[in-house]
C-alpha cells in the first residue's frame, strides 16, 4: 500500500451531485425513437447508470448501435436544464476541507462531464475524476470506483462512495467499499437500503448538514 494514499470520497455525477437522471431518460427516449425502438420511460429510468449498450440490451433485449450512436445528440439538445443539486457545492467543499480527497467518480463522456463541472463552485475541491476514456465497463461493473480510487491516490480502506443508485451500490460494494446513498435519482430510501446503502439522506445538501453524523466523518483523518 503506498504510503500517500489518502482516505477519500468517490462521488457519482447523475443523480448524485446533478438533476440529470430524468433528462437521461427524456434522452434515451427520443434516442430509442429514432432507431425506430420503443421502452416505456419509467423502465429507462430504473436503468440509468448503467453503460450505454448494457442499458440498450436489457430494455430492448437486444443490441441497438443506431441508440447509442443517436444519444450523445439527443443529450446536447437537453443538457441545457441541467442544473446541481441544492448543496452539491457545499458537500464537496465541505469534504475536501475536511482533508478527505474528493474524486468524481463516473464513466460519462469527457466534454458532457465538463459542462456540467463547469456549474459548480468546486473546481479547487475536486482531486481527481475518472471519465468515459477511463473506464471499459460502466457500473455496476465496480470498476468505475476501483479506477476513481488509483487516480484519486485514495486508499481503498478508507474510502467510501455517494451515489443515488441501486447500480452505484453494488459496484462500490464489489469494489470493496461502502456507498452513502441520496434519493434525489428516483430511487426510494427502501429499495437503496435494501441494496445495502450505509446510510442513505434525501439529497447531497442533507448529508452536508449533517455530516458530523454521517459515515462520511468516520473517514476523517
Amino acid at each position: 500500500m503506498k504510503a500517500d494514499l489518502r482516505p477519500g470520497v468517490l462521488f457519482d455525477v447523475d443523480g448524485t451531485l446533478f438533476d440529470t437522471n430524468y433528462l437521461h431518460t427524456l434522452t434515451w427516449s427520443r434516442a430509442f425513437g429514432d432507431a425506430g425502438e420503443w421502452a416505456p420511460m419509467n423502465a429507462i429510468h430504473r436503468l440509468v447508470g448503467m453503460g450505454s449498450d448494457q442499458l440498450v440490451r436489457e430494455l430492448l433485449g437486444h443490441e441497438s448501435p443506431e441508440s447509442v450512436t443517436a444519444r450523445p445528440r439527443r443529450y446536447k439538445e437537453l443538457i441545457s436544464e441541467a442544473r446541481p443539486f441544492p448543496g452539491a457545492d457545499d458537500l464537496l467543499h465541505q469534504v475536501s476541507g475536511s482533508g478527505l480527497a474528493v474524486v468524481i467518480a463516473t464513466s460519462a463522456v469527457a466534454d458532457e462531464l465538463d459542462r456540467l463541472l463547469d456549474m459548480l463552485d468546486s473546481e479547487t475541491t475536486i482531486d481527481a475524476k475518472t471519465t468515459a476514456d477511463d473506464i471499459e465497463k460502466a457500473k455496476p461493473d465496480p470498476e468505475v470506483f476501483l479506477r476513481a480510487m488509483e487516480v484519486g491516490s485514495v486508499d481503498p480502506r478508507r474510502a467510501l462512495a455517494v451515489g443515488d443508485s441501486v447500480w452505484d451500490i453494488q459496484a462500490a460494494r464489489d469494489a470493496g467499499i461502502g456507498c452513502v446513498a441520496v434519493e434525489s435519482g428516483g430511487y426510494s430510501e427502501h429499495e437503496l437500503s435494501e441494496a445495502g446503502a450505509l446510510q442513505v439522506y434525501r439529497n447531497v445538501k442533507e448529508i452536508h448538514d449533517q455530516f458530523r453524523t454521517s459515515p462520511l466523518a468516520l473517514l476523517l483523518p
